[in-house]
């Protein structure tokens, strides 16, 4: 077998369903496994992607026991000679899988390879390549002065931003929401630690995949990332989860480091939870007296014209007064004027494509190429009745 692909869910059952249609998409020129493990979702997952993808082999855990024990469930279990892990918040292009397996063939010192990931808004998410997080480049990103020196080696040793994002680049660590793995790097490096509950776990086995003589690379071909959809950014969890797993990461491989180098670390992590507490505390502080303002939900929408009353029915489903624009297209029309009409529309929230006529590749095209502030890529899946944004999700 070729490939196996695992995938984490926990409490995003539309988010998964949508990637799985790009994945099953990417994944027809190979043979291939799926390996689902829900991490005891509260969502009714279980039923919905089973009734939608029985294909999939699912592993169904009574309790959330974290990123890295869940992929360990799977990874156990794979056949692959390759194996990608791939968060469910996450779209392929159809021609994603083929790229990055073409490279690793022609690369055999390449143990893993991560891509350039964009958020919901179509920008550039710099996690998508990394360096080691030294005690200096720790402290430069903890710090954000890293920021003010973008192309300075000694400054962006943590987000590499020197290096072109449309170039592809040997690194030292890859993001655990898409991680194209040899399985026999796998094998060799070990599992996840499974000390990590969530974040930090890529990181060290970034790690390891290159103390075991592989190399790690950076790739240029592009995927959308939601970004974060399975969990809280601002609440206690999130910021007690993120900053334990920074401190088990140091506590783990930072005794070559000085003690000094080593108490500067962990005294920046402390002070940098903090921070992060007190900026949830005065959010939930200000959302009683000053509840946040709803911004009206207003689609640019390009379909099939099969498609508009479905879409309708769903906007008057939930109430979304609009105004709404829609325009009858495919690739080839969208591909002349989707710039223009995009140029003159300024009050709509988001750019909806219909899965009916467009690609992922060319959704992915359109959105990253659209260069414009707070608006957000819809996807509509006329067979599911589902309309999948990132911040909502429409059925």
């Amino acid at each position: 077998m070729k490939l196996s692909v695992v995938i984490v869910n926990y409490n995003v059952k539309y988010f998964l369903a949508q990637c799985l249609h790009s994945l099953y998409k990417a994944l027809q020129p190979f043979s291939a496994e799926v390996i689902v493990v829900d991490n005891a979702s509260k969502d009714e997952s279980q039923a919905y992607i089973q009734r939608l993808y029985p294909q999939v082999q699912y592993i169904f855990n009574v309790e959330n026991v974290g990123f890295a024990r869940a992929n360990n469930q799977a990874l156990r279990l794979c056949k692959g000679e390759y194996v990608l892990l791939l968060n469910p918040d996450t779209i392929l292009p159809e021609d994603n899988i083929q790229q990055v397996l073409d490279f690793m063939e022609e690369h055999p010192e390449a143990g893993a390879c991560g891509v350039r990931m964009h958020s919901g808004e179509g920008n550039f998410l710099p996690e998508s390549k990394r360096g080691y997080p030294s005690p200096e480049a720790s402290f430069w990103r903890l710090s954000g002065l890293y920021r003010l020196f973008p192309n300075n080696p000694r400054f962006d040793a943590y987000y590499l931003s020197r290096f072109s994002p449309n170039e592809h680049h040997a690194v030292p660590v890859l993001a655990g929401a898409y991680m194209m793995m040899r399985r026999d790097a796998v094998v060799k490096a070990g599992l996840f630690d499974e000390d990590f509950f969530m974040y930090g776990e890529d990181i060290d086995l970034s790690c390891r995949i290159e103390e075991a003589g592989y190399t790690n690379y950076y790739l240029s071909y592009p995927i959308l990332h939601y970004k974060g959809e399975s969990t809280k950014k601002l609440s206690y969890r999130y910021v007690s989860v993120f900053y334990d797993a920074m401190h088990i990461f140091f506590r783990k491989r930072g005794q070559h480091y000085n003690f000094l180098s080593r108490s500067l670390v962990h005294g920046g992590i402390h002070l940098q939870c903090g921070l992060k507490m007190a900026v949830v505390a005065v959010h939930r502080s200000l959302l009683r007296f000053v509840p946040d303002r709803e911004v009206a939900t207003r689609f640019v929408i390009f379909a099939h014209e099969d498609s508009v009353e479905g879409i309708q029915k769903l906007i008057k489903k939930h109430d979304l007064t609009g105004p709404h624009h829609f325009i009858i297209s495919n690739e080839r029309s969208a591909a002349l004027g989707h710039d223009i009409v995009i140029s003159q529309m300024h009050t709509f929230t988001h750019v909806v494509y219909d899965t009916r006529v467009f690609s992922y590749k060319k959704m992915l095209d359109l959105i990253t190429n659209c260069q414009l502030k707070n608006v957000e890529l819809g996807v509509y899946h006329p067979k599911q009745h589902l309309l999948v944004t990132p911040g909502k999700n429409y059925i």
